[in-house]
């Protein structure tokens, strides 16, 4: 009888095995490395498509860029946050070349959908960002964590024009709830450099302007400043822009 439970329990215990095409879908160079996730995908509604459409027409002119994003980082900006933040005992390259975006990680539709837009001239990133039902806190909107996660994005990549920036400090007041699948505009700016500080705010608001439902401030420590020339080392948003070429 105890053999019987034993195997019971061995049963109940295995791991199920994993089928190799959902090891491809998931860490396929192909998929994680190339494919742009800030395009549009069927899971995108009107609204974001919508507010997608203008921006890529402000892209006409030059003044505005679309940045594209991806599952994994540049390789140069990788190497570079290992440098300079990474104690060397975490630097496992096999383990490295696995790690993903938390904002990709989920199937689309599900988790955090957007697209980002960069105006070099006011030092401003704007988000067009759809809450999925995946990111659900109380019953019908979007976890603050989420929220959260998505300000320090915007407000990161903004700060990335300067150079290799972590965040040491977000400061969030939340206003409204937003809704799951709702779209809303993320407006990122940087306000003011003092010493090696970026400091950077953020506010989201509804796609009308009409409801704040966030406003955030960020203070981000330089590790590493842009030169005028951006050479040899560039910025995470030249890296990414070139990509988009």
């Amino acid at each position: 009888m105890l053999r019987s439970c034993a195997m019971r329990l061995r049963t109940l215990g295995a791991t199920p095995a994993r089928r190799p095409e959902a090891t491809r879908r998931l860490f396929s160079s192909e998929e994680v490395v190339c494919k742009d996730y800030a395009l549009p995908n069927p899971s995108w509604t009107k609204d974001l498509r919508l507010l997608f459409d203008q921006f890529m027409k402000k892209c006409e002119d030059g003044s505005w860029k679309r940045l594209p994003s991806y599952r994994q980082n540049p390789p140069q900006a990788l190497q570079e946050f290992q440098t300079h933040f990474v104690d060397s005992k975490f630097k496992k390259e096999e383990q490295m070349s696995k790690a993903q975006q938390f904002t990709r990680s989920l199937e689309e539709g599900l988790g955090f959908e957007y697209a980002m837009f960069y105006n070099k001239a006011e030092k401003r990133i704007v988000c067009l960002f759809q809450g999925g039902l995946h990111l659900q806190g109380m019953p019908g909107f979007v976890h603050g964590g989420a929220i959260a996660t998505i300000i320090d994005i915007t407000a990161g990549m903004c700060a990335f024009s300067e150079g290799i920036v972590m965040t040491a400090n977000l400061n969030i007041d939340y206003k409204k709830p937003i809704p799951l699948l709702s779209v809303v505009v993320v407006n990122s700016q940087l306000q003011k450099i003092e010493g090696r500080k970026l400091f950077v705010s953020c506010t989201i608001q509804s796609t009308d302007e009409k409801t704040l439902h966030t406003q955030a401030t960020e203070v981000a420590p330089i590790s590493t400043p842009v030169t005028a020339a951006e050479s040899p080392r560039e910025s995470l948003l030249s890296q990414l822009l070139q990509r988009s070429l």
